[in-house]
């Protein structure tokens, strides 16, 4: 982390009116949302195989089996 940048932002920041304030807030928070999270699939690659097959059909019936189906008295 560069708090160089930081700190040039902090001091920019104070001179700002208050609704400004609150608007540059709200633009970091936007932002912090907009940063991609989690792993690379490159990474997930490690992982691939290692689901037993059995498991993965037992997976594919529940998934025939609940999905696109719809449950009138459900509500």
């Amino acid at each position: 982390m560069n708090t160089q940048v930081i700190d040039k932002v902090v001091e920019q920041l104070k001179s700002l009116p208050y609704d400004l304030q609150r608007q540059v807030l709200e633009f970091t928070r936007v932002l912090a949302l907009s940063v991609p999270r989690g792993v690379a699939g490159k990474q997930l690659l490690l992982f691939a195989g290692t689901i037993p097959f059995s498991d993965v059909d037992l997976m594919r019936e529940a998934i025939e089996q609940g999905c696109e189906q719809v449950d009138a008295h459900e509500w």
